[in-house]
């Protein structure tokens, strides 16, 4: 839908109605997040997570290797010659919505918990933008929709299939988890600090031993 009004009326819309627009939702992202976060029955599971992850996921780098994915990505698909316009914004596209931290938490909060609030604010982020890529870049923008609908589909379905194997504690404090780092996208959408999310992400997954852990040694319970 976005990009079908991005085509038609992108170049119509002011800068300052699409600032104030995005500036809203990243007030709900920061909103939703919270609400997940303050779900949480131990918040040492959220602390010890995110550290962990923290320090995991500044090793590995993931945001930079996220980066690097999307420009490789963009060099081998885009290249010069007919239809290069639209590969262009067909893969420009499709990383925007794809490669991102909200993308898989959204996804993951949807399957584990059957909560879509994250999906649907991603969903309205990437309507805007769309908008905004559709005026400057034409009809690809549209097709990335089907990229965008598989990845995240597929990471639903895989969520879903663990629910019925971990524990409702379990899923809780990675939804809790998530919910923070959710906090965190909101902080980067308003612009107030940059916060590395995608280096803090495999906090999520941590939150899954941590919480049998200390579930065990009956710590913060």
């Amino acid at each position: 839908m976005g990009g079908v009004l991005g085509l038609l009326f992108g170049q119509t819309l002011p800068d300052k109605i699409k600032r104030t627009v995005i500036q809203g939702i990243g007030l709900s992202v920061l909103l939703i997040g919270g609400s997940m976060a303050l779900q949480t029955k131990n918040p040492l599971v959220i602390i010890s997570s995110l550290v962990l992850g923290g320090i995991m996921g500044e090793r590995i780098d993931i945001e930079l290797r996220l980066q690097h994915l999307g420009q490789w990505l963009e060099r081998k698909f885009s290249k010069n010659g007919k239809g290069a316009g639209f590969t262009k914004a067909f893969v420009t596209a499709s990383l925007i919505y794809c490669v991102g931290a909200m993308a898989i938490m959204g996804s993951l909060e949807s399957g584990l918990s059957g909560n879509h609030n994250i999906l649907y604010a991603k969903s309205m982020l990437d309507g805007i933008s769309a908008i905004v890529f559709a005026s400057s870049m034409g009809i690809g923008v549209l097709v990335s929709a089907v990229p965008v609908f598989l990845y995240q589909g597929a990471i639903t379905m895989a969520a879903g299939m663990l629910q019925g194997i971990l524990s409702p504690q379990v899923i809780v404090e990675m939804g809790a988890t998530g919910g923070l780092l959710i906090v965190g996208i909101g902080i980067n959408i308003l612009e107030i600090k940059e916060i590395k999310v995608g280096n803090l992400i495999l906090g999520i997954f941590l939150a899954v031993p941590i919480t049998f852990l200390f579930t065990r040694m009956h710590l913060g319970m």
